[in-house]
């Protein structure tokens, strides 16, 4: 099992080209099952969520053909398998992506209830409720979702009693091959969600409302295929933000916007890491000390809660104290045990977690919890006095690409140990 070390006390320099929003690019993949002709997804990132959900994609008769070098995904064909098996699904979460697209155009499907990283229940109700509004007849057998809408589903008014992305998203695609109007209110906002139902319009379908919590899709008999670029991953650009501010130094995230950060760039800037706006992308500067900021993770345009723990990191080493408090998910606090093995100074309570400053890190061998905790331990070892070594980092392959070689370019001793 691959590890990766890395050696502090280096200043990041340079630019650093920023990939493909893994968030984007999965239910984006989704899309295909939509309609009988292409879709090209460009600016495609070559990581392990993407390529098993080309698998199931695959299994459920599509052809898939990525072009890594190209970073480019052509996905065409009709489902000739409408089940969703265990064996691919329990590695990913977003698995449950395809059940929307599914029961909208072929009105049937069989899916298996989701995996993915161990950080939180993250139950399906609010999907199913929704296809339920619809029409769909839902039942739960022997961990998998048996779905089926013989007559096709139908427009719905539907009040999410909460913010979800997945269900938002589920619902979306859904929503464009259902009868009549539906209105999905309190939907998420997310960039993701935003280039999502970009790519359904380019499609053909009716949508109303694009970034706001209201959206209002009249469905329409038929999509056609499209050619559609993945906006550039927020997350990516957050951590290298992260990763440039504790060192010291100083990036260019390429081709990337302020506004996909939402709320998390004010606490960069109120933590004393400057956010300035170029042609060619985002420069990201520590000019200063860093300072003690707190942060509570909410859905876009707030404090993304794929953030929180890089933030956590940064934190460690800042001035004075911050607290963080974790809204999305109950089990998000895992890097905590370990930032503390390299002499961070942390007290997590229930969903929050106070963080004292220290001036120092010093280099452990610690473990990867999930994928966001993962990348914080590369963020506190690249601050860190000594050699970190990152265990498990197969969760980190599926959200970043080639993350070692990229920090390794601005200046980072880091290194991929493989076994």
């Amino acid at each position: 099992m691959d590890r990766i070390r890395i050696r502090g006390g280096r200043t990041l320099k340079g630019n650093i080209a920023i990939g493909g929003a893994k968030n984007a690019a999965l239910p984006l993949m989704a899309t295909a099952l939509l309609t009988d002709q292409g879709v090209t997804l460009t600016n495609a990132p070559a990581l392990s969520d993407v390529v098993t959900m080309g698998a199931l994609l695959a299994q459920h008769g599509l052809r898939v053909d990525h072009d890594r070098a190209g970073q480019k995904i052509h996905l065409e064909g009709a489902a000739t398998n409408l089940e969703a098996p265990y064996d691919l699904v329990r590695k990913m979460r977003a698995s449950i992506l395809v059940l929307g697209p599914l029961l909208a155009r072929y009105r049937s499907a069989r899916v298996s209830l989701p995996g993915g990283c161990a950080i939180g229940t993250r139950p399906v109700d609010l999907h199913l409720k929704g296809l339920e509004a619809m029409g769909a007849k839902i039942d739960l057998e022997a961990g998998y979702i048996d779905a089926s809408a013989p007559d096709g589903l139908k427009g719905a008014k539907i009040l999410f009693p909460q913010v979800s992305v997945g269900a938002t998203e589920n619902l979306l695609m859904a929503a464009t091959l259902a009868r009549g109007t539906t209105t999905l209110v309190n939907a998420a906002r997310e960039p993701e969600i935003c280039d999502l139902a970009t790519c359904l319009v380019s499609m053909g379908a009716n949508i109303e409302g694009i970034g706001s919590d209201r959206l209002v899709i009249e469905g329409v008999d038929s999509l056609h295929g499209t050619t559609h670029p993945i906006l550039p991953d927020r997350i990516e650009a957050g951590t290298f933000a992260c990763a440039a501010a504790i060192t010291g130094g100083e990036v260019l995230l390429e081709g990337v916007r302020l506004e996909i950060f939402g709320a998390c760039a004010a606490n960069l800037r109120d933590a004393g890491v400057e956010l300035v706006q170029e042609d060619a992308g985002l420069r990201v500067a520590r000019v200063d000390g860093l300072r003690g900021v707190d942060a509570v993770t909410e859905p876009f345009p707030g404090f993304a809660t794929d953030m929180q723990a890089q933030f956590m990191a940064l934190m460690s080493v800042a001035e004075g104290a911050a607290m963080i408090t974790e809204t999305i998910f109950e089990n998000r606090f895992m890097h905590v045990p370990e930032l503390t093995r390299m002499g961070a100074r942390i007290n997590a309570h229930g969903s929050s977690a106070i963080v004292r400053g220290v001036s120092r890190l010093t280099g452990a061998p610690v473990m990867a919890t999930d994928l966001r905790a993962s990348v914080s331990l590369i963020i506190a070892g690249l601050a860190a006095q000594g050699d970190t070594v990152v265990n498990r980092v197969y969760h980190l392959d599926r959200g970043y690409e080639r993350v070692d070689e990229k920090l390794a370019r601005v200046g980072a001793d880091i290194q991929r140990l493989r076994e």
